[in-house]
């Protein structure tokens, strides 16, 4: 067998059982549905960028070697599944920008927590946070490889196998769907690809109840043990019966990074939690009181103070209802000056107001009077204007008049004195050119 591919990156059961998640107090059972989740998320944001298979293979075996080094705990799922992915399409000469690897990884996660789809603003502060935290991430992934990225996939080996085999045409399709779950989980980190492939092509094979030759043994054939086909299907049999992953807060570092606003303040406000005591119907301002300070006294300390003071708030609320109720009605005598006060302030009220209407109407008055006399004012000036206007007009127009009497006169001496010189130009021509003729006749007799 010739292999091709730098296959330094495999793990024992015992070192999974010691993974860093694991050294962080987070179970099996929460390690394993946290990274079938971020196996999902690669996946579908791979359809939604329309990326090849190959990419999204890429990105969930960079993602399972990553946490077998690093645990949940220090590292958020989804922002890790992100940049595996990045990093995936660049390694698999089919890159995508950083913009539309957050954007699709935003739009699923409104999706997957039913919260309304909002516009990301490419322009925002979150934005530019999830770009420089998706670059971090890449760079810390890079640095845990070593910056040897290179995987080798089983699928490439299943078409031989099927071939060499001779199985039905159906069985391919079956046993590259096997292929894509198997990448769920950490077979990758576990078992090289070729024992993969003759594990999935075990499983497809027994559910299609197609025999496969087992005289000659054949996964000896293909560099393969049984006990590695058999512990494939078993993990694949366990990865069907499990539920559907759902997400879980894990992250100690802070806040767990997530894509949308909403997402971030629900998991970050703690669940309040309600005193078990039954206070009357009647006083819903004190209950909600006594929920303030008990959620107060449950951030510092125990559950005894907190009741305790519970209790006392609604001794002192029964009290005082009590002592409201035990009022004499004197209240009932004393309101009666009261109204007669408030009538008495109404009509005070009621003529100061039309006084001050009068007051308004006159100065209103006033102004309007002073309007048209400054209108009659302009009127006349206007007037004035117009005459001053059509004076000057006149004079204009009679100063043109007289200016073009003296051009006529001035036009009229020059056109004589023109008229005698060109009669003069017109005998020095003729004479001159009568000259020149009789020179000519007198040199050239042949003409």
């Amino acid at each position: 067998m010739i292999y091709t591919a730098i296959d330094n990156f495999y793990l024992t059961d015992e070192q999974l059982r010691n993974s860093p998640s694991r050294k962080d107090g987070i179970d099996e059972a929460t390690e394993t549905t946290l990274r079938i989740y971020g196996c999902d998320l690669i996946q579908e944001s791979g359809i939604l960028l329309k990326l090849p298979q190959a990419v999204m293979a890429t990105g969930q075996v960079l993602f399972h070697r990553f946490y077998c080094k690093k645990s949940f705990a220090r590292f958020d799922v989804k922002i890790v599944a992100a940049s595996s992915l990045w990093l995936a399409s660049k390694l698999e000469e089919s890159p995508r920008r950083a913009r539309q690897v957050i954007i699709v990884f935003h739009r699923m996660e409104c999706r997957r927590e039913n919260l309304p789809i909002e516009h990301l603003d490419l322009y925002s502060k979150k934005f530019s946070d999830l770009k420089a935290e998706l670059s971090r991430t890449e760079r810390h992934i890079l640095k845990e490889m070593g910056f040897v990225c290179h995987v080798e996939h089983p699928h490439k080996f299943i078409s031989n196998y099927l071939a060499t085999l001779g199985t039905p045409p159906e069985l391919r399709q079956e046993a590259w769907n096997l292929a894509n779950d198997s990448l769920r989980t950490t077979l990758c980190v576990r078992f090289k690809s070729e024992v993969v492939a003759c594990g999935v092509v075990y499983a497809a094979a027994r559910r299609f109840q197609v025999p496969l030759p087992e005289s000659p043994p054949w996964w000896k054939a293909f560099d393969a043990e049984k006990s590695g086909i058999d512990e494939v299907c078993r993990v694949l049999a366990h990865l069907y019966s499990l539920p559907k992953a759902q997400y879980g807060p894990v992250c100690k570092d802070g806040k767990p990074f997530t894509f949308s606003t909403k997402s971030a303040d629900s998991q970050s406000q703690p669940i309040s939690k309600e005193v078990p005591t039954s206070p009357p119907a009647g006083n819903n301002a004190n209950v909600s009181n006594i929920t303030v300070v008990a959620a107060d006294l449950e951030t510092e300390g125990g559950k005894e103070a907190k009741t305790k003071m519970a209790l006392d708030k609604l001794k002192e609320s029964r009290q005082s209802d009590d002592e409201s109720k035990s009022m004499p009605t004197d209240g009932d005598a004393r309101e009666e000056p009261r109204h007669k006060s408030k009538s008495d302030h109404r009509t005070e009220s009621g003529g100061e107001k039309s006084k001050d209407r009068d007051k308004e109407r006159e100065r209103d008055r006033e102004r309007e009077r002073a309007k048209a006399r400054d209108r009659d004012r302009g009127r006349d000036s206007d007037r004035e204007r117009e005459r001053d206007e059509t004076e000057r007009d006149r004079d204009k127009v009679k100063d043109r008049g007289h200016r073009s009497k003296d051009r006529t006169k001035d036009s009229g001496g020059h056109s004589e004195k023109s008229r005698h010189h060109s009669s003069r130009d017109r005998d020095y021509r003729g004479s001159s050119y009568s000259s020149r003729d009789k020179d000519r006749h007198r040199h050239h007799p042949y003409a």
